[in-house]
């Protein structure tokens, strides 16, 4: 089947207007990474079909596929092929590549998460930020001031490196979670991440709030804390579980303070299953905001863990599709939805919709299926994998990324 073609101005055209669409670059995230569009996602062939369905959830999505230069053989064009048996209906190749987007005047972005870290700067701008260096905090930590640091990456990123005495407090739950960590208006509230954005976008939301504490956002985070020479060792304690009483209801009615001033609109399950029933027509993505304990715990069916902070940080990764309908799952406090919203609509999203969950409805702990291209693949299992093994016969090929297989991987398999 025959792709169509289409112009590195079309991005342009589409970036303009209000149509859903999503641009993605099919080559490898390393080289994605040293240049793309701004409005590009990662999406290598490689990983094509497990990335997809969540990724692009509509089949009739209108998608342009990018590489280094739009060969009739190249990544695109394979790219192409997978996508329209999988079901994908509205596929075009962008002429000529990246090549004939940079000819074309098309900003060329490096790194990731691009769009979300320009934010972090305009909100800073914006809302003038206030920051404490690296050295100001080790004084006050050797003084013995009145301050907890409150980090707001997940779990696993706090205890590869960290502020000592900091707590893991992911960024959507700091509004959420700050009552109970910072009980007295006196104590310092300082936010670091690893770098730089989510420590602003995490001490904008504390002072968004309106919470009685000053709070700081560490410059540069915990590579400029090593930077500085200070000891940044794994991060041991995490967020407080219980969240109840005075500090509750003070994160309730901050949340909803913020979300009325950004038009951060509530709904309820019938009103999601409407939208839900309009899958064919709009794309609705549907992700649980909470933490991914509380996710793996019980989540309503189809939604997507995707913690508050980290969506904002990553919405590249998480929606694609621009243009599309998001709807926020949280609990039944719904802070961390509405936090998580109200920077979303700053950012651009237009439809950004909150939905309080119950227990009795989150009943699913697994995550959604990955669409799979066949039933009829055939497998093997571990033990017929060892006893071909000592024969001799067969090859193992690994197919998980680079820091999956640094992890651990089968001592025989070729990467």
């Amino acid at each position: 089947m025959s792709v169509p073609r289409a112009a590195a101005e079309q991005v342009r055209a589409l970036s303009q207007g209000g149509e859903e669409f999503a641009i993605l670059d099919v080559r490898e995230e390393g080289t994605f990474a040293r240049g793309h569009l701004l409005l590009a996602a990662s999406c290598p062939l490689g990983r094509l079909e497990v990335l997809i369905g969540a990724k692009v959830p509509r089949r009739s999505t209108k998608l342009l596929l990018v590489d280094a230069d739009g060969a009739d053989a190249g990544p695109a064009a394979r790219a192409a092929a997978v996508l329209q048996d999988l079901g994908y209906t509205d596929c075009s190749i962008i002429e000529g590549g990246m090549n004939a987007c940079q000819t074309a005047g098309l900003g060329t972005f490096t790194g990731v998460h691009v769009i979300s870290k320009a934010f972090g700067e305009l909100v800073v701008e914006y809302y003038g930020t206030p920051m404490i260096a690296p050295a100001d905090l080790q004084a006050r930590l050797s003084a013995g001031d009145d301050l907890v640091v409150l980090d707001s990456r997940p779990w696993d990123e706090f205890r590869r490196m960290s502020i000592p005495g900091g707590i893991d407090v992911p960024g959507a739950d700091l509004v959420y979670r700050a009552g109970t960590l910072a009980p007295s208006p006196d104590t310092l509230v300082v936010v670091n991440c690893a770098g730089r954005t989510r420590s602003i976008i995490g001490a904008q939301s504390l002072i968004n709030a309106g919470i009685p504490n000053l709070v700081l956002a560490l410059e540069g985070g915990t590579m400029a804390w090593e930077l500085a020479g200070f000891t940044a060792p794994p991060g041991e304690r995490a967020h407080v579980s219980a969240i109840e009483g005075p500090a509750l209801a003070r994160a309730i009615a901050e949340s909803r303070n913020v979300a009325a001033h950004w038009g951060v609109t509530e709904i309820d399950a019938d009103a999601l299953a409407r939208l839900q029933a309009e899958a064919a027509e709009r794309t609705t993505y549907l992700f649980d905001v909470r933490l991914p304990e509380e996710y793996a715990a019980g989540h309503l069916p189809g939604a997507v863990s995707a913690p508050g902070g980290q969506l904002v940080q990553e919405t590249d990764r998480y929606a694609p599709v621009r243009n599309a309908r998001i709807v926020l799952a949280d609990d039944e406090a719904g802070v961390r939805g509405r936090m998580t919203g109200a920077w979303l609509r700053q950012m651009g999203w237009r439809d950004v919709l909150v939905l309080k969950t119950t227990a009795e409805a989150r009943i699913e702990t697994a995550p959604p299926p990955i669409p799979r291209p066949s039933d009829d693949v055939p497998e093997i299992s571990t033990a017929a994998l060892q006893e071909l093994s000592a024969r001799g016969g067969g090859t193992l090929i690994d197919l998980s990324l680079s820091p999956t297989r640094k992890a651990g991987h089968v001592p025989s398999s070729v990467f």
